[in-house]
């Protein structure tokens, strides 16, 4: 079985807009179509909220009910075929957050995706607690996605990579900094997915760790803020979820062994472009794994994520 747990749909009326030229991938119809063409048996679909860029907390609230109904309805409609995720945002406060328990509470939609930045807030912002702790309670996973670009964008413009590089770097300085300011400690339970191999955060951890390990030694590196963990942060990273998203072998493999089997999850990011999911299916083929660690990565880690039979 194969669950793609990295699928984006838009709303019907964003596709109809001008910047499409009619083609729209992102509808729900070409959504399900090249998975289903690609032999997935249940997808998993999501907003990047690319949309919240920029927009007032009214506007912002909107977009997201929107969203959910859309999405509760698309879930009831392909009933077997795909189960969604709510929009949320993190630093929205007590609305944002009774919508995102309303959506899953009342419309069994399976979680919530976040960003990992809105208009310059991080997730790891005290702000955003109240909702970590509702997720918490609710036991329902959290996956954190790229914005459009965050920090550096004035040097991101041109030969896209905003989309190839700035994405990435600002998924894990989130999952950085939420990882150093204790959100583990606070919610031990917490279900975090990371796209797109957490960013890179993998590569990385290494120099977290001695950030944590040496302040004392590594005094002319800083000045730092006291890090509010009790042990190393790669401890904490293997109690992260990583989708596969990634397109180059060894990063992935880099990724899944940080995490483990059991954290590593099946996701292409396709549509939008369409050749990419087959890559992604490819890519776990080159892993070499043996039957039971691709069961876990293709449908068995998302099943458990999910609470499916």
């Amino acid at each position: 079985m194969i669950i793609e747990f990295h699928n984006h749909v838009h709303l019907p009326e964003w596709a109809k807009r001008p910047y499409w030229q009619g083609k729209c991938p992102m509808v729900i119809e070409n959504v399900l179509k090249v998975n289903e063409e690609a032999g997935v048996d249940l997808i998993v679909i999501s907003n990047p909220l690319h949309e919240l860029k920029g927009k007032d907390r009214a506007y912002q609230l909107q977009i997201i009910k929107d969203l959910n109904r859309y999405f509760a309805e698309m879930q009831d409609k392909h009933a077997g075929k795909l189960v969604a995720l709510a929009g949320a945002v993190a630093d929205g406060g007590d609305e944002f957050t009774r919508e995102t328990e309303r959506a899953i509470k009342e419309d069994g939609l399976k979680g919530a995706m976040i960003t990992s930045s809105v208009n310059g807030a991080y997730p790891d912002d005290d702000v955003c607690m109240p909702f970590f702790q509702m997720m918490h309670d609710l036991d329902a996973p959290i996956m954190m996605h790229p914005p459009t670009v965050a920090y550096g964008e004035e040097r991101m413009q041109d030969y896209r990579l905003a989309s190839s590089v700035g994405r990435p770097f600002d998924n894990s300085l989130a999952l950085s900094r939420l990882i150093v300011r204790g959100i583990f400690e606070k919610f031990p339970k917490l279900k975090l997915i990371g796209t797109h191999l957490g960013g890179g955060i993998s590569e990385m951890i290494g120099r977290l760790d001695y950030a944590y390990e040496l302040q004392e030694e590594a005094y002319f590196l800083g000045p730092y803020e006291p890090m509010l963990i009790k042990k190393k942060p790669s401890e904490y990273l293997k109690m992260v979820y990583l989708d596969c998203v990634s397109y180059h072998l060894p990063a992935a493999r880099c990724a899944m062994e940080t995490v483990g089997i059991d954290h590593f999850i099946f996701g292409t990011d396709a549509p939008p472009l369409w050749p990419l999911k087959q890559r992604g299916i490819d890519l776990i083929d080159q892993l070499g794994l043996s039957a039971a660690d691709k069961e876990k990565i293709m449908s068995g880690n998302a099943k458990k994520l999910l609470k499916l039979n």
